[in-house]
């Protein structure tokens, strides 16, 4: 499995690209816009991101407005739903309305930090990518 995780804070970034390292080949960047990037790439040498995590809060493009971007290039290139990326939204914040906002952009889960392996691994079964 191929894996993205995009997050600002390096700690976070780290923690969770270690995680993801034992269920796939896995790249991090610190950016939406990176995010964004790295899967343009991927598409363009047909080794698509089977799964992504996004920081819902990050500075240039946060993570909602990769994932919608992300989505919209899904669509754009015909790409059917059974063989979309699958994308986690991590965030510290729980409200409402950042939950509903990541949903209706497109997220399959919502991950809120702290996390640990477990529940990464608990995540990765529900969408059964394990």
């Amino acid at each position: 499995m191929k894996i993205l995780v995009a997050d600002d804070e390096s700690v976070s970034r780290r923690k969770m690209a270690r995680i993801m390292q034992e269920f796939g080949e896995c790249m991090a960047v610190a950016s939406g816009t990176d995010a964004i990037a790295a899967f343009k790439d991927a598409w363009a040498h047909w080794s698509p991101f089977s799964l992504i995590t996004l920081d819902v809060s990050m500075p240039d493009v946060d993570g909602t407005e990769a994932l919608f971007e992300i989505r919209q290039m899904e669509v754009d290139n015909q790409v059917p739903p059974a063989n979309r990326a699958k994308v986690i939204m991590v965030t510290a914040r729980s409200d409402i309305n950042t939950v509903v906002t990541s949903i209706q952009a497109g997220c399959d889960d919502y991950i809120i930090k702290p996390f640990d392996a477990e529940m990464i691994s608990k995540k990765l079964m529900k969408l059964c990518l394990v």
